[in-house]
């Protein structure tokens, strides 16, 4: 965004706040962007969050879905919307911390042209490999990659996608060369993978666990610290295999910059009411989402949370060499 761009926003921002304290916070519809198509595991779980934090704030919370890019295109468009709390973005690892390493230009910056609201709780990701696989775990998998550099094939759900970066993460922490083999989505990786087309796929906790439902599947590894209750038996593989190995999708709310800090803290807080809620944090973690703890979902954790990963991700990039324009 250039210096003017930033001035006119930061003007209109306080000219707006003004406004906002005057007629008060919230009148009409709030507007969460979605930079992912319907139907999707973001779009799935920004509904389910605005549902309740729409309750706690008594207003009525609207998603729209702005797919293209990986979702640059809608972060583009909600860091020019106007700085006044009824246009947020439902952000995510990929365009909120990848992408400034992964495209030569952005039509936006994560680090300054949004002001943090909230932070989701996690979904780490599932190494899956088909039934009849040959790999009966993931020890067995790396020592196959490291024997054969190239000929592992990971499925991704495109270039550029969280199972894509889970995977580069996984062969730099391993030590392995595998092929990334990029599809238009999870459930066509998933489908190649079942027919044995591919040999893994890393697919997000919340999703994995339907897909293992049909019996197709087996899950071999966690890409979290420490396991989880959900996958009985599944190693989380920073805990003994790769100490240096952990990654959950993440997601957070954030404002255009320039948003009335008043109206940021009421949208927090009505956040956290609704995370008061002990059945859905239940449900949540029954899904293979990872509740984390509270202070870790306020704006100012998210602020540092975006900016360590931006710094995370682009040595991964870079080591990688994943470039996408």
């Amino acid at each position: 965004m250039s210096l003017h761009r930033r001035t006119v926003v930061a003007l209109a921002g306080a000219a707006l706040a003004a406004g906002a304290r005057a007629q008060g916070y919230s009148t009409r519809p709030v507007v969460w962007i979605v930079p992912f198509p319907a139907g999707g595991p973001t779009d799935a779980l920004a509904r389910d969050v605005a549902a309740h934090v729409g309750a706690a704030l008594g207003q009525t919370i609207l998603i729209e879905n702005v797919a293209g890019a990986g979702g640059t295109v809608g972060a583009a468009r909600a860091a020019q919307a106007a700085p006044d709390g009824y246009t947020l973005l439902v952000g995510h690892l990929g365009f909120m911390a990848a992408a400034p390493s992964l495209y030569r230009t952005l039509g936006y910056d994560p680090l300054q042209d949004f002001d943090p609201v909230f932070r989701f709780p996690d979904t780490p990701l599932v190494l899956l490999v088909a039934r009849q696989s040959p790999f009966g775990n993931a020890e067995a998998l790396i020592a196959f990659a490291r024997r054969h550099p190239g000929r592992l094939n990971i499925g991704n759900a495109g270039l550029g996608s969280t199972s894509h970066l889970a995977a580069a993460l996984f062969a730099q922490r391993a030590g392995i060369e595998a092929t990334s083999v990029p599809y238009k989505g999870t459930a066509q990786a998933l489908t190649d993978l079942m027919a044995g087309q591919i040999d893994a796929v890393f697919d997000q906790s919340n999703t994995a666990l339907s897909a293992l439902a049909g019996g197709r599947l087996r899950a071999i590894g966690l890409t979290s610290a420490q396991d989880l209750p959900q996958f009985p038996g599944v190693p989380a593989l920073g805990r003994r295999l790769l100490p240096d190995f952990e990654m959950a999708t993440w997601y957070g709310v954030y404002a255009p910059r320039g948003t009335p800090p008043d109206v940021v803290q009421r949208l927090y807080r009505a956040y956290a009411r609704a995370m008061e809620d002990v059945a859905w944090k239940r449900q949540l973690a029954d899904q293979g989402i990872r509740l984390l703890p509270d202070a870790q979902y306020a704006p100012d954790a998210l602020a540092r949370h975006t900016a360590a990963e931006v710094r995370s991700w682009r040595r991964v990039v870079t080591q990688a060499r994943i470039v996408l324009d």
